[in-house]
């Protein structure tokens, strides 16, 4: 189990400096272009996102996002054990990653953000953003398809544009995104409506699902 934990930690690190990183440069090379800074963003991130998943998938699963890990609880897929070891690997790399962007490119090491995300239909869009990501994994997943790695990097990049949040979609990486104040930032006191928008929408995504799944 430590080496799906560990490999569930440093796809989480390296997930976080690629969406923390492409961000910082973006936003220094954009000159003020918001549209051109997010598009960057979004192909580091999916293209990074579809590295890792490859990479590490056949090692933990490469689920980098305790929405995943959980509906992986739900199905009865992962010990208890198993799960918060997932999640603490999670959450920690995810932190850890911030941290070092900010080393990498002369920052602040230790920020809180200012970037105030609130507003319903920000928690409306992470609740969309995540019930199809955590969608597309369930169907994926169940089908054994070897697609599932590009089709949730595809996803994901989409999600930037289509959804008014840009798509976080996963509670670690919401959680150590209030720790850069840089482009990617989003401010503490917006957290908690994320969260809960996520977790809503995975869980629904599982009922979902299920339901589709049935058998009459």
């Amino acid at each position: 189990m430590k080496v799906r934990i560990w490999s569930e930690f440093f796809g989480s690190f390296f997930l976080l400096m690629m969406i923390v990183g492409s961000g910082v440069m973006a936003e220094r090379l954009a000159s003020g272009n918001e549209a051109l800074a997010l598009l960057c963003n979004t192909i580091a991130t999916g293209l990074g996102l579809y590295v890792l998943i490859r990479v590490l998938g056949p090692v933990s699963g490469a689920h980098f996002n305790p929405c995943v890990s959980l509906i992986k609880k739900l199905r009865g897929e992962m010990r208890r054990g198993e799960f918060s070891g997932y999640l603490l690997a999670q959450v920690s790399g995810s932190i850890l990653g911030v941290l070092v962007v900010h080393l990498m490119f002369g920052l602040d090491v230790f920020q809180i953000s200012t970037h105030g995300r609130g507003g319903f239909n920000l928690a409306i869009s992470e609740f969309i953003a995540t019930f199809g990501l955590m969608f597309v994994i369930l169907f994926g997943t169940s089908r054994k398809d070897e697609t599932l790695p590009a089709q949730v990097s595809c996803f994901v990049a989409s999600a930037y544009w289509f959804t008014s949040s840009t798509a976080f979609s996963n509670p670690a990486v919401t959680l150590a995104r209030t720790f850069t104040d840089t482009f990617c930032g989003i401010a503490p006191g917006s957290l908690v409506p994320f969260l809960v928008a996520q977790l809503a929408g995975a869980i629904l995504a599982f009922g979902a699902f299920r339901l589709m799944n049935r058998r009459d």
